[in-house]
Order: structure tokens, then C-alpha cells, then sequence
């Protein structure tokens, strides 16, 4: 999997889309067709990749899955006008607002994830993200009053605070502002590849800016992907992807920005309300079944703001077996499972293997 860096790091955007691009065109050549289509959503560059199928029928069906991309971007976007940021709006006003039953079950199953991490997942802090900064594009090397993120903090803004009935939903706290960025491309996966086999295709991959789905096999072997390395282009590690498999990872190098010496990453500790420091990245390998897409979005995060002395714990209660992480110093850290199944590059340092 390659996460592609933002704005903030363009020459390293393109750098990285190149080893993308050599890694899944090795893993689809051979005699078979291979059909790509890509488009900017969510904010990054996503891509649908299908294999053996005729052309005509290949394009029709990553077609209506960018379609589909497109659609959920705009319900599910935190800041520009839509579903989403009506409903936010509602919640800062001590108001109820209709919401749409797709919108309902995300918040629904968010709230079980955010209570399965005990809170380490919360996509109820926009109002943090946002006085970070981190709404835009753009981000200036600006940061907050350390007031003003005591405050957001200790208003504890949760999953728990939204009330759904009968079409219609309210939040118990007016600090409660949704931002789905670490859960909707998880969900946007998991229906792309849902699409594609209600459409009859067998061999598929999907990359949502790093976070991937697999579907088949790219003709007479897996897909073959590779792990962005976080402080220089390509890759830090390269595996197969088996039919069903998702894979994402959550980097301290994708959105930042740098301010007086330090980098000030968009993941946010909730219990802080500030960047998490001492980690550059988590990988997590997610097997074939329900929700493997979300699952590879959501469970990166938590682990990730739990940080080198706890994401092993962490891990452990949201059950994640295969996983890696790169702390603050560039030391690798990865679960025997992953480890079994990674090639690192060949001048990475010492991998340290963990139970």
C-alpha cells in the first residue's frame, strides 16, 4: 500500500504515485487485460484497478464505482455544504436535523468502533481538526491557542453524545462535530468492492490514497503492493494482497505541517487535543470478511494515537493480529504475523519483531 502525501509534500506525492503505479503494473502484467481508471476524491487520489475482463465491461465498472466514490465524498464531506455539515451545524445548535439512513448507520457504527478503542477513535472532534487547521488543504504552520484546545478537550466530545430516532438526529453536546475522515474511506472500500462482484468481476484492486482492498488476483499471482516509507519516497516494505484482504496505513507524513522545529500531524489524541508525537506511522493487514475495508481506515488510528508504549495493548483488544509501526526515531516495529509476510526494503534498519 502506498499512502500518498498531501499538498504539503507534492514532489514526494508524485514520487510516491510512480512506485504505486510500478508496483500494481508488476503484479497485473501478463497476458490478461488489465483496465485502470483514476480520480481525485476524498481528498487524494484513488484508483480502481481491474483485471482480465473486456474493456468495454471493465470501464463500465470502475466507472460506477468513481461514481459512487463521488457521491460519498459529497455526503460525507465535514466542510463543504452538504448532508453532513448540516447536521453539525444542527449539533452546534442544540438542534435535531434530519439525517439520511446511509448517514445514520455510519454514525451508528462509528459509535461501536469509537467504544471498542475506548475512545482513541472519535470522528466527534471536527471542532479539533478544525482549530488545527487541518480542514483545508492548505495548512498554515500556525499553532492553536493551547486555550482554546483545553477547552474543546474538556467539553469531551464523543460518540455517545448523538441521539438517532425516527429519522432525526441531535447531539447531547454542542461541541460534537463529525468528521468522517478516518472511517469513509474504509466504507467507500468496502462498497467499491461490493459493486465490483455484483458487477462480475473477479480480479480487482481498489486504493483509496493508500488505504487498499483486493479482490482475486492480478492473473497467475496476488496483488502485489507496497508500504510507503515515511520520511523519503517509495517503498518501506512490499506484500501480496490474497483475495479480500484490505490494508491501510495512518502517517504522521500525509497531512502536517512544521512549526518551530516540530511536525504537527491531522491525528489528533482526543484526550490531549494535540498532534500525536513519536510515531511516523501504523500499518495494519486486515483478513477477508465483513467490514475489511473499514476495518483497515478505523483500526490504524487507534493504534497509532496509543503510540510506541501502548499500541501492542491496543492492538490486542480490537484484535488485531498483523500490524507495524514506525516510531518518532524510525525504529520498526511489527507483529510476527505481518512480518511473515513482508519483504523490507534493503537498506531498512533492524526490524524488531514483537508477539
Amino acid at each position: 500500500m502506498m499512502p500518498l502525501p498531501f499538498a504539503s509534500s507534492a514532489r514526494r506525492w508524485w514520487l510516491s504515485l510512480a512506485v504505486l503505479a510500478w508496483l500494481v503494473s508488476l503484479a497485473g502484467c501478463g497476458d490478461a487485460p488489465v483496465h485502470r481508471q483514476q480520480a481525485y476524491v476524498f481528498g487524494t487520489l484513488v484508483e480502481v484497478v481491474i483485471q482480465g475482463e473486456p474493456p468495454e465491461k471493465a470501464q463500465a465498472a470502475a466507472g460506477e464505482v468513481l461514481r459512487g466514490f463521488d457521491r460519498m465524498n459529497r455526503d460525507f464531506h465535514a466542510w463543504k455544504p452538504g448532508p453532513l455539515t448540516a447536521l453539525n451545524a444542527a449539533f452546534a445548535k442544540g438542534e435535531t436535523a434530519p439525517v439520511s439512513a446511509e448517514l445514520a448507520a455510519a454514525i451508528e457504527d462509528a459509535r461501536r468502533w469509537w467504544v471498542a478503542s475506548e475512545g482513541l477513535f472519535n470522528p466527534a472532534i471536527g471542532r479539533l481538526i478544525a482549530l488545527w487547521g487541518f480542514e483545508s488543504d492548505e495548512f498554515k504552520p500556525v499553532r492553536p491557542d493551547p486555550a482554546a484546545i483545553d477547552k474543546l478537550v474538556a467539553a469531551h466530545p464523543g460518540m455517545g453524545d448523538i441521539v438517532i430516532a425516527e429519522g432525526r438526529a441531535a447531539s447531547r453536546n454542542p461541541a460534537v462535530q463529525l468528521d468522517f475522515g478516518g472511517y469513509a474511506k474504509g466504507l467507500a472500500l468496502d462498497r467499491a468492492a461490493a459493486q465490483l462482484k455484483a458487477a462480475g468481476i473477479r480480479n480487482a484492486l481498489i486504493n483509496i490514497g493508500g488505504n487498499i482492498l483486493a479482490l482475486g488476483r492480478a492473473g497467475d499471482r496476488p496483488w502485489h503492493v507496497g508500504i510507503q516509507h515515511p520520511r523519503r519516497a517509495g517503498v518501506l516494505a512490499e506484500l501480496d494482497l490474497q483475495d479480500g484482504e484490505a490494508i491501510g496505513t495512518s502517517g504522521d507524513y500525509q497531512r502536517y505541517f512544521e512549526a518551530e522545529g516540530r511536525r504537527y500531524c491531522h491525528i489528533i489524541d482526543p484526550r490531549t487535543g494535540w498532534p500525536v508525537q513519536g510515531v511516523q506511522a501504523v500499518t495494519v493487514l486486515v483478513p477477508p470478511g465483513p467490514q475489511a475495508g473499514v476495518r483497515s481506515d478505523v483500526l490504524s488510528k487507534p493504534l497509532f494515537i496509543a503510540g510506541p508504549g501502548a499500541w501492542r495493548q491496543v492492538a490486542e483488544k480490537l484484535q488485531v493480529r498483523q500490524a507495524l509501526l514506525v516510531d518518532g526515531e524510525g525504529r520498526i516495529f511489527v507483529t510476527q504475523g505481518l512480518a511473515r509476510r513482508l519483504k523490507f526494503a534493503p537498506d531498512v534498519p533492524k526490524v524488531v519483531v514483537v508477539p
